[in-house]
């Protein structure tokens, strides 16, 4: 199995941890729901939630960071990340390269569609 990493971002000083991932999920999110909203209309209801505050829900409540201790623990988290839209739940794709939000195609293919990746082996 190849070794892959979802996104590598490195928090500066001037940002706390949950300054950046609340951003990062609000960011995310937003650019889910618009793109779904083009694409993909009837996959977006499986994100209604109807709470007071949103009407759709792409992450869970109060997600968890979680400190990646080693490559070890980065490849596992990294392979659960990219084989995430290939469950039957969600069935986004039939290969982990071949869903556009994910950085699969980084590592099987050596494509960066985003611009910004870089390589967790880099920082191992």
């Amino acid at each position: 199995m190849p070794n892959h990493i979802h996104l590598l971002w490195r928090i500066g000083e001037a940002f706390t941890r949950e300054a950046v991932q609340r951003d990062f999920l609000r960011y995310t999110a937003q650019h889910i729901k618009f793109d779904l909203q083009r694409q993909h209309p009837k996959v977006l209801e499986r994100f209604c939630v109807q709470a007071g505050d949103r009407k759709y829900q792409f992450w869970e409540r109060n997600a968890l960071s979680v400190d990646l201790l080693g490559c070890r623990m980065i490849e596992q988290k990294l392979h659960y990340i990219h084989q995430n839209p290939l469950q039957e739940k969600w069935n986004l794709a039939g290969q982990p390269e071949d869903y556009l939000y994910s950085s699969a195609s980084y590592y099987y293919q050596e494509q960066d569609r985003f611009g910004f990746l870089t390589h967790y082996k880099d920082d191992c």
